[in-house]
């Protein structure tokens, strides 16, 4: 049971002698986007460029344009792949610790539950964060803040999944505020990367950070089971009552299946403790989000509602509802699990 809370490096120009399982993807022939060359067809798939770059042009060296160059909207083909899992070691700290100061004096100590998610790497990461509060709603008197609300998920659920046995990473980081039981979350910039880093203000610069930090981590990590879960908070109008969504990319059927997993449990409680009120919430592709489109493990990104609707509000300020979102969310990655395994 480990807890990546520090830098971490990145092996992935080390690994020139093994060969990586693909996630995202699942077949062995792959369609080129607009935007894609060689290196990015690779990258995306889960291969190390430096290293198959060659083998792939040999493949396809008919339907390359002089020699290198992809046609977007042509099929191309991926070398095969081994796989060479490589087993994470336990540090002596994790061995002797169960005590996470992340999540704050309250809830530092995690309890060890079981081992029903010994062996599954997560990746957790909240939105927005550092200069960037995301979406904003207003709470009577006080100013809602995604970045704040989707954090406190998100911790939340890495310490359910910890007791668990996984492995988690929390790719963004705040070490003034752990898990907090307060109603209204204050505000700050104090939000970094795993790797200690500030995020940055531009929007695109502050997405490919945390997927550079993900996919560093994935490549390390490979031969491992794998899932990214991405948590953001909506905005919507301010009359408009939302439902948790899902979403995955088009070609992963993994992500599509975590998606589903968490979704069963959802539509489950909402039968159970509003019978008379339907759920909404729906599983869908949405492959031009950059988190999903660039990201290698599997994925499931949700909206957890509306910060500007006054009922979805409810389901973010009251400290029971957010822990009721973390542990629906973990039963759903746990049924993921167990069903991959069997």
């Amino acid at each position: 049971m480990r807890f990546r809370l520090l830098s971490v490096f990145f092996f992935g120009l080390l690994l020139f002698s093994f060969h990586f399982t693909r996630a995202q993807w699942d077949d062995n022939i792959v369609v080129a986007q607009e935007w894609e060359g060689i290196y990015e067809i690779l990258l995306r798939n889960e291969f190390d460029p430096g290293v198959y770059k060659t083998a792939f042009i040999e493949l396809n060296k008919e339907k390359l344009k002089n020699d290198t160059l992809l046609l977007a909207g042509n099929t191309y083909m991926l070398p095969e792949l081994i796989k060479t899992p490589i087993t994470p070691k336990k540090t002596d700290a994790d061995a002797k610790s169960n005590a996470y100061p992340i999540f704050g004096k309250k809830y530092e100590n995690v309890p060890a539950i079981d081992n029903r998610l010994e062996g599954a790497v997560y990746y957790l990461v909240s939105g927005h964060g550092g200069p960037d509060p995301g979406a904003m709603g207003k709470y009577g008197n006080y100013t809602l803040s995604e970045d704040e609300y989707a954090y406190d998920v998100t911790l939340r659920l890495a310490r359910n999944l910890i007791s668990h046995g996984a492995t988690v990473h929390m790719i963004i980081q705040d070490d003034r505020n752990g898990i907090r039981d307060d109603a209204i979350l204050a505000m700050d910039k104090n939000e970094r990367s795993i790797s200690n880093e500030p995020l940055p203000l531009n929007q695109r610069d502050r997405l490919k950070q945390r997927v550079d930090e993900i996919n560093k981590l994935y490549f390390r990590n490979q031969g491992a089971f794998q899932r990214l879960i991405a948590i953001h908070v909506d905005s919507r109008s301010k009359g408009q009552n939302i439902d948790v969504f899902f979403y995955h990319h088009t070609n992963s059927k993994r992500g599509e299946q975590l998606a589903r997993e968490i979704h069963k449990v959802f539509t489950a409680k909402y039968a159970k403790h509003q019978p008379n009120r339907p759920y909404h919430g729906t599983v869908s592709a949405r492959d031009g989000l950059y988190m999903i489109k660039n990201t290698l493990p599997p994925i499931v990104y949700i909206e957890l509602g509306n910060i500007k609707n006054y009922r979805d509000q409810l389901r973010f300020v009251t400290e029971d509802n957010r822990q009721a979102l973390a542990n629906w969310i973990e039963l759903g990655i746990i049924s993921d699990f167990e069903n991959a395994k069997n």
